[in-house]
């Protein structure tokens, strides 16, 4: 691509709809011929899905000392593996997740210290930055229900509880500011978007915070890219 690879990261607490709108996206760069991959965190990797069936679907409970490194080992082998390999060819990465659930999860969720987890973080992505991270939010209560709607039964996370799921929103409220933003450079560049009403009416926030990032990239963008 004439315009490099981009890293462009999906966030936001549980059922907020991020994984829908890394799905739109991924259909609309197919259809306009830009060379993309699709990843997950935890995930990407044979490593990071052992990793991702233990953090979510084992019963043992997991110190969140451990619970961070975990998520930590899975990261930093997607990026060597993955996510550098593809933005060195070129290719545009989604990424659903990264390391701001880390700082809302494991910082704010399980009051781990900010300074180590930071540190360690810089660690596994070898100082990687996103290129955007796109910040879908919803009430706590509402997204939960989204969560419980697409299964039975929650994973180890999502059922950690609703106090526990608040201090991960107000977290991720946080990040969107611009003086938090000023002081954690590492993140990139963050952009809140309202989670809330139909699937096109999300892909059309989204839509428009691209436009205004990549005009060259998207400068023909309508509503009816959205379906």
């Amino acid at each position: 691509m004439a315009n490099g690879g981009r890293l462009i990261v999906f966030e936001g607490g549980e059922g907020t709809g991020k994984s829908t709108q890394l799905r739109r996206l991924a259909d609309l760069l197919t259809e306009r011929g830009i060379r993309h991959r699709s990843l997950r965190e935890p995930g990407g990797t044979p490593l990071g899905s052992e990793v991702r069936r233990i953090l979510l679907h084992v019963e043992d409970e997991i110190e969140p000392r451990a619970e961070a490194l975990l998520f930590m080992a899975s990261r930093a082998q997607l990026v060597a593996r993955e996510i550098r390999p593809a933005l060195e060819r070129g290719e545009w990465v989604l990424l659903d997740r990264f390391f701001l659930s880390t700082y809302a999860y494991q910082i704010a969720g399980r009051a781990l210290p900010e300074h180590e987890v930071r540190e360690a973080n810089r660690f596994a992505t070898g100082g990687l930055v996103p290129d955007l991270t796109l910040l879908l939010t919803l009430p706590v209560q509402e997204g939960l229900a989204r969560a419980a709607g697409r299964s039975a039964t929650y994973d180890r996370i999502e059922a950690t509880g609703e106090p526990f799921h608040r201090r991960v929103a107000d977290a991720f409220d946080g990040f969107a500011q611009p003086a938090w933003q000023a002081g954690h450079p590492e993140c990139g560049p963050i952009v809140s978007i309202d989670g809330g009403g139909s699937e096109q009416d999300v892909a059309s926030r989204v839509q428009r915070v691209l436009l205004a990032q990549w005009p060259g990239t998207f400068p023909d963008f309508t509503a009816s890219d959205h379906r």
